[in-house]
């Protein structure tokens, strides 16, 4: 009889872990491409500190209404003192609409800055913390 029940307990044990490791799926990792602009210092170095500013001013104007458009997802300056000045990252169809939007940046406009633009990829909806 203990040999039934112990059988018994043995088929119920297994049985439950059949059903209970149902298939879970894998989630679906999708890329979406987006442009990233690195921004480089460019070849102007002849702005009075004035001249500087009103430059900055205007290029921070110009992100905002980027920002605005839902074009620019993200942008930032880099915190060490090198070429590298920043980037931009647009949620555009082209290289080409990346490129161009780049190009109104007063200080891309003014030679402050110059870009590499980069197709660069990951998942929709990713944020940062």
């Amino acid at each position: 009889m203990q040999k039934i029940y112990a059988a018994l307990i043995v088929v119920f044990v297994f049985t439950g872990l059949l059903f209970s490791q149902e298939k879970k799926e894998e989630p679906e990792f999708r890329l979406k491409q987006y442009f990233m602009v690195l921004l480089k210092r460019g070849p102007n170095k002849s702005l009075d500190s004035l001249q500087v500013q009103e430059v900055q001013k205007a290029h921070l104007a110009n992100i905002m209404k980027l920002a605005e458009e839902k074009k620019l997802v993200i942008a930032g300056p880099f915190g060490d003192n090198t070429d590298l000045r920043g980037i931009f990252i647009f949620d555009v169809p082209t290289l080409e609409e990346a490129v161009k939007l780049t190009e109104t940046d007063p200080a891309v406009q003014a030679g402050r800055l110059i870009m590499e633009v980069h197709p660069w990829f990951t998942e929709p909806g990713s944020c940062l913390p």
